[in-house]
């Protein structure tokens, strides 16, 4: 791979970064500015409903943001795009659908095998 699309999948996970990180501070910022005092119990009940979704998102969105960070590591350390299972070169456009990825298409797919056979 070369630096021109090195930089710009640098570019593209630091960009998802932000707004991982930004969701993270709106969904604070909401919780924040949010009155408890709902004297309705279907009121209350479709809030902390809301509450629980946006969390469960937010989790999922931490999640990635840990795989954002492996992978920005993996940019400087020289093993971008590089299968963490074969040793094989990533396709660019398997990276460009989710740069986050350390498998190659072909051990990904085992992977996937091997998980529904044992019933993950």
């Amino acid at each position: 791979m070369d630096e021109d699309q090195l930089e710009r999948f640098k570019e593209i996970l630091t960009r998802q970064r932000d707004e991982v990180l930004q969701n993270a501070d709106d969904t604070v910022s909401d919780m924040n500015d949010q009155s408890d005092n709902y004297p309705d119990p279907t009121d209350r009940a479709s809030i902390e409903s809301d509450r629980s979704f946006t969390l469960r998102l937010r989790e999922r969105e931490r999640m990635l943001l840990t795989k954002i960070n492996e992978a920005l590591e993996r940019i400087e350390t020289g093993d971008f795009g590089i299968c963490e299972s074969c040793g094989g070169d990533i396709s660019i456009k398997r990276l460009e659908a989710r740069p986050v990825t350390t498998l190659c298409i072909d051990c990904k797919k085992k992977s996937e095998a091997l998980e529904k056979a044992r019933g993950e």
